[in-house]
């Protein structure tokens, strides 16, 4: 695995900024959606995160996986939960979604890293 999962996301936060200023309209609505959808109603915001990064597992999307790791440990999720969600997402999407799970797992692996060294 080649990707640096905290670097990744970091980076995705300082171009999202730079594009937020440029479209304004189209990034607020989306950041609107993100807000709403994740936020806590029936669902948790945790089993919230655990299925977008199932969805971001199945439909192969590297930068979705930085955020959507990110996001479900800092809403709590446990590193088997995580683990279980890329086990749901494998089912669904198969061998393309087997070697994506490998780049969701690298990111916990590495996220896990960085919260051990602060």
């Amino acid at each position: 695995m080649s990707s640096d999962f905290p670097a990744k996301f970091h980076d995705l936060q300082v171009m999202l900024g730079k594009l937020s200023r440029e479209l304004p309209g189209a990034t607020a609505g989306f950041a609107h959606l993100h807000k709403e959808a994740t936020a806590p109603g029936t669902l948790g915001s945790k089993v919230k995160e655990l299925m977008a990064l199932a969805i971001a597992v199945a439909i192969h999307c590297e930068d979705c996986i930085a955020y959507h790791v990110h996001d479900a440990l800092k809403a709590g999720a446990t590193r088997g939960e995580v683990l279980e969600t890329l086990g749901v997402a494998i089912m669904m999407g198969g061998g393309p979604a087997l070697m994506y799970a490998c780049e969701a797992f690298e990111a916990l692996q590495q996220y896990e890293d960085q919260a051990a060294k602060a």
